[in-house]
Parts: structure tokens; C-alpha cells; sequence
């Protein structure tokens, strides 16, 4: 194998928008995460609203259904 060419691996602290947080190893310092195996819909069971809307919903609430 060639030496130095392979990434440096760090222990990485994840945190979820939830409050969940765990470690993982990756090539960064801390990452921010939107959903997680705690609070993700398919895991937990409980019907959550992941989707924000598409651009119909988005114009339909600026500007009023006419």
C-alpha cells in the first residue's frame, strides 16, 4: 500500500436538531443534522411532518388560496 495518501480519521461529534448526539468517525470535527434514528418518522413510528411544502404550498401561503 502507498503511504500517505489515505484520509486522517477523527472522531466526529453528530448532533441532531432533536437533541440527540452521538459519535461517529469521519474526516470532520462535529456535523448538525436535520433528523436521526430518534426522531426520524420511519424509526420511531409516530407520523411526523418531514415535508415543508412544495412551491404550490409555499406561493398558496404567501399569497392566499384564490
Amino acid at each position: 500500500m502507498k503511504k500517505d495518501i489515505h484520509p486522517n480519521y477523527v472522531t466526529c461529534q453528530v448532533t441532531c436538531s432533536c437533541g440527540n448526539s452521538f459519535t461517529i468517525e469521519t474526516l470532520t470535527d462535529t456535523m448538525r443534522i436535520d433528523t436521526c434514528d430518534k426522531c426520524h418518522p420511519f424509526f420511531t413510528g409516530k407520523d411526523r411532518g418531514v415535508n415543508r411544502g412544495g412551491r404550490v404550498d409555499k406561493f398558496k401561503k404567501r399569497y392566499g388560496s384564490k
